[in-house]
């Protein structure tokens, strides 16, 4: 039997292909197709590049084989092998997955970066990668609305797109790609980049096939300022859905807490639409913290300010607002900490991080101060949490 080996993988169920981890890795062992990103045993060296920079934790995946398995095998797979019963004192001894050395790689890497995600209990089973690279779905754009005033610093649109009778079976919480025309530097066509769907499961309007996203125009964005510049009956090459952890739950008592900047708010308005309109079944509360420059840059502002108290409990930030103080999203939860507190010490709620990554360690500072305070450890709670499908980061 040949000795057992250590080999990296990639969870083809909630990797959005996103391509980050293939940009970044300096041995070019990250690969992909038009179905699975993967990783080349041959090539990997364990350099735990592209660990922090996984949005979603899917890149963090090890099993101990016998044989690697090869990039075909995992190109073919729509979920992770188990890890294989290898038998003998040599299959214990590699079974303890990573050794000292990766282990540490791995937790540095990991810092402030919420680890892996688990989909909530009563989440629905959701849709993977129906549409590839090399088939995607055509969609028409049936409107483009800016959100933001027009002296804003920043321009983020409403992008809602018609899929012509073809199914998107898209869940609150998932992402499509939105592939930009022509080809890169190289000739090659342009990957596709991902944007969270803002709408929920049934469409932004109920009962039609349409999908809505909110967009950030980027200075130099390939595909943002290709996206903000869409006009109506125009037409968008589409992948997926992605995304198979950061997904609401479909127990009514469940409580949701929401944190989020910028165009993060875009799960948020997709999981906030989604109980209002099963507000006769839903007895769980919302609550979310939304950060901005100022209410003039921040997305669904007036629209948000409408949504039903008894729905949403909404604490709109702003850090650039003329006359007040700055304020960020952590400061404000610190200010609420005795609600912050009553949900984290209930076992039905379900937190949600979406936006920045610089926002990440104020939030986890400020959960870490409020945790001490109710005489718990957060890091311990937060993986309990997230061990139960109820912690979720998706930051950028």
């Amino acid at each position: 039997m040949n000795k057992p080996l250590k080999q990296h993988l990639i969870d083809p169920e909630i990797c959005i292909r996103c391509y980050t981890c293939e940009m970044t890795c300096p041995e070019n062992a990250i690969d992909h197709d038009d179905n699975n990103v993967v990783v080349n045993a041959e090539l990997c060296n364990f350099c735990m590049d592209c660990i922090p920079v996984c949005p979603t934790g899917s890149i963090d995946e090890w099993r101990v084989v016998n044989d690697a398995y090869s990039m075909e095998e995992q190109f073919s797979w729509s979920e992770l092998p188990e890890q294989e019963d290898l038998g003998g004192d040599e299959a214990e001894t590699g079974l303890e997955a990573l050794d000292e050395t990766v282990a540490a790689l791995l937790a540095e890497a990991h810092k402030g970066a919420g680890g892996k995600s688990k989909a909530p209990v009563s989440a629905p089973k959701p849709t993977i990668n129906l549409y590839s690279l090399s088939k995607p779905i055509e969609a028409v754009v049936q409107g483009n609305y800016r959100l933001t005033d027009e002296g804003a610093d920043s321009d983020v649109r409403h992008i809602i797109l018609d899929f012509q009778g073809h199914p998107m079976p898209v869940l609150e919480g998932q992402s499509i790609g939105i592939i930009p025309p022509g080809t890169d530097a190289d000739g090659n066509a342009h990957l596709p980049r991902l944007y969270s769907v803002s709408s929920p499961r049934d469409g932004e309007r109920p009962g039609y096939n349409n999908v809505s996203l909110t967009v950030k125009r980027e200075d130099k964005g390939l595909c943002s300022n290709f996206v903000c510049d869409l006009q109506k009956g125009d037409t968008v090459h589409v992948t997926g859905p992605f995304g198979a952890t950061f997904l609401l739950p479909d127990d009514p008592d469940a409580r949701i807490m929401m944190i989020c900047t910028g165009t993060g708010s875009a799960p948020m308005r997709a999981f906030t639409m989604r109980r209002h309109r099963k507000a006769g079944t839903v007895h769980g509360g919302m609550t979310m913290f939304f950060g901005a420059r100022s209410p003039e840059s921040l997305p669904y502002f007036g629209p948000l300010k409408k949504v039903p108290t008894t729905l949403l409990e909404r604490h709109l930030v702003f850090s650039r607002q003329e006359g007040q103080p700055k304020e960020y999203v952590q400061d404000r939860m610190w200010t609420e900490k005795a609600s912050v507190a009553d949900m984290l010490r209930d076992k039905n709620t379900h937190v949600y991080i979406c936006g920045l990554r610089d926002m990440e360690g104020g939030v986890e500072a400020t959960f870490t101060r409020i945790a001490e305070e109710i005489g718990q450890n957060w890091d311990e709670l937060r993986n309990t949490m997230r061990e139960e499908g109820r912690y979720h980061v998706e930051t950028y």
